[in-house]
């Protein structure tokens, strides 16, 4: 019997929980999911959301709390609320431990939608999801591989994404019962 050799990757966990989703995953939540108002990204780490945002034509503010070089360095979760003129939304891929965190503080601030990452095999046990205005669940398909940022600084191209992961949209707006649907990377059906 021949083993057949594995394509996908194992990093050791990042210290900082600085990984790095796709392009596709942002860009393809930006075509399904309408958005009104700026675009906000605290975790903006390598600028792949606000990126996404601007292909989008939407207009879009990114921060990080750690500098790598794109947005503003200021730390979400305890900067004074800034002055925003107009409707904004939170996007990001938070550190996926305070995902809560991200959501109460977005919402707190006032954003009429907030899309976080966040990892499917955490949904179970995310009981303060009950509380929020949970609107939908887009499960990302296929596996995106999101590598710690170190990976992609390397120059390394990740693929064979060993987790499930999808977007939570919080929307206040929203009344009813939540809905999932899958967001697939081409566009087409899962």
């Amino acid at each position: 019997m021949s083993i057949r050799p594995r394509r996908s990757h194992i990093f050791d966990r990042d210290r900082d929980d600085f990984y790095v989703e796709p392009e596709w995953c942002s860009r393809r939540l930006f075509e399904v999911e309408p958005f009104i108002g700026l675009i906000r990204d605290p975790c903006c780490g390598l600028d792949t959301i606000p990126r996404s945002a601007r292909a989008a034509r939407l207009s879009n503010f990114a921060s990080d709390l750690i500098d790598r070089g794109y947005g503003k360095c200021r730390d979400f979760l305890t900067a004074p609320a800034p002055t925003i003129a107009g409707l904004f939304n939170v996007v990001c891929n938070p550190p996926f431990k305070l995902g809560r965190e991200f959501v109460e503080r977005a919402l707190e601030l006032g954003a009429a939608k907030v899309a976080i990452i966040f990892p499917v095999a955490c949904l179970n046990a995310a009981h303060w999801l009950e509380a929020l205005p949970l609107a939908r669940i887009w499960l990302l398909t296929p596996r995106p591989s999101m590598p710690p940022g170190e990976v992609i600084l390397r120059g390394e191209k990740p693929g064979g994404g060993q987790k499930d992961f999808c977007w939570l949209v919080f929307d206040r707006a929203h009344s009813g019962p939540r809905t999932f649907d899958w967001l697939h990377r081409d566009g087409g059906n899962a």
